[in-house]
């Protein structure tokens, strides 16, 4: 299947996994990541059911996944004097987890150890800093797609585009426009935790519900102005959080290592159009569920899948990547109903 170009866009999770599967069809890959490289800050996540499926699936990756586990033993409740309500622990089994995954992980830990796999390969050419500044098909010939780009990569075709860059995803639009939702409770949560290296390990959720729709905005124009006033935003978003939530604001302040983004369900109609896919957050993001790492790894390998299994036939391989993948967009997307009032306290 060498004749099979393949465009990734975003190079995180989702992405780098993509293109193992699609290396290992033959395909030739060339990933372009917006970011001048890998990103190595963000919360921690879990590797969950279909998620260690996948990963088992690659030689060496859980055996790099476990030493990079994060040295969690479990998720404690607090009252206000620090002493806890009750502690979850993780099961041991896989296959039936609680909230406290077996593999949990930095999210940039694992997007380097997937980076890793990926970087040598022959067939898979990663670019960074790099974006898409147009798309041409000529749907009437079904032929391939023109892609040029933003910061100097020489304009090119690809037989297919996909879409692995998360809930910014560009792509999206030209599919279908996407409606994104949130949990309909408020509150702010503050999570502390230790570090793989040294000190500890923040976490705040901030759940807005209908009538909270300012903070969102404002929490989208303080991203936009950058790191500085999305911190002045957050300090004063948690300001009389109780707790220790004054100690967290000046570490907050002070910190190098942060991140912050919004927590959305995506919902697409269509996963796919033309010569255009959506995986992962990009197409299905899951919001508070926790389900998102497995979701994006089990899409990957999934429609790698397809391709292979309808070789030739893209109109068929990419149905039966959207009829395959439904059910567990629809299942990862429910929101239990503890959720919510976990991660979105009402007591502060």
């Amino acid at each position: 299947m060498s004749n099979l170009r393949v465009l990734i866009v975003g190079a995180s999770i989702t992405g780098p996994t993509a293109a193992y599967w699609f290396a290992k069809m033959g395909a030739k890959i060339t990933v372009i990541e917006l970011f001048p490289q890998m990103r190595t800050s963000r919360q921690n996540i879990n590797i969950r059911t279909t998620g260690v499926s996948v990963m088992r699936r690659m030689p060496g990756m859980k055996e790099a996944v476990r030493a990079k586990i994060v040295p969690m033993e479990g998720i404690s409740i607090v009252r206000e004097n620090g002493r806890p309500y009750g502690t979850m622990k993780a099961t041991g089994n896989h296959d039936q987890q609680s909230l406290v995954s077996e593999y949990e992980i930095l999210r940039g830990d694992l997007a380097h150890i997937l980076f890793d796999l990926t970087k040598d390969h022959e067939a898979i050419n990663y670019v960074f800093a790099e974006q898409i500044a147009s798309m041409q098909q000529d749907e009437h010939r079904n032929g391939p797609v023109t892609i040029d780009f933003m910061n100097g990569t020489p304009s090119s075709q690809y037989v297919l585009v996909v879409a692995c860059d998360g809930i910014g995803c560009g792509v999206r639009d030209y599919i279908h426009p996407a409606r994104d939702t949130a949990p309909f409770v408020g509150g702010r949560t503050i999570c502390i935790g230790p570090d793989a290296t040294s000190g500890n390990r923040v976490t705040l959720i901030g759940m807005s519900p209908p009538s909270g729709h300012d903070s969102v905005l404002q929490f989208r124009k303080a991203n936009k102005l950058g790191t500085e006033e999305l911190k002045i935003f957050l300090a004063r978003h948690y300001k009389g959080a109780g707790w220790k939530s004054d100690q967290v604001m000046q570490g907050m302040t002070e910190a190098e290592d942060f991140y912050a983004s919004e927590m959305l369900l995506i919902k697409s109609a269509n996963l796919y159009k033309g010569r255009f896919a959506l995986v992962g957050d990009a197409g299905y993001a899951t919001g508070p569920t926790g389900t998102a790492t497995r979701l994006a790894m089990a899409s990957a390998y999934m429609l790698a899948g397809e391709i292979n299994k309808h070789r030739g036939n893209l109109a068929a391989e990419l149905k039966g990547y959207e009829e395959q993948m439904r059910p567990l967009i629809n299942g990862m997307q429910r929101i239990p109903p503890l959720v919510p009032m976990l991660i979105g306290t009402q007591t502060t």
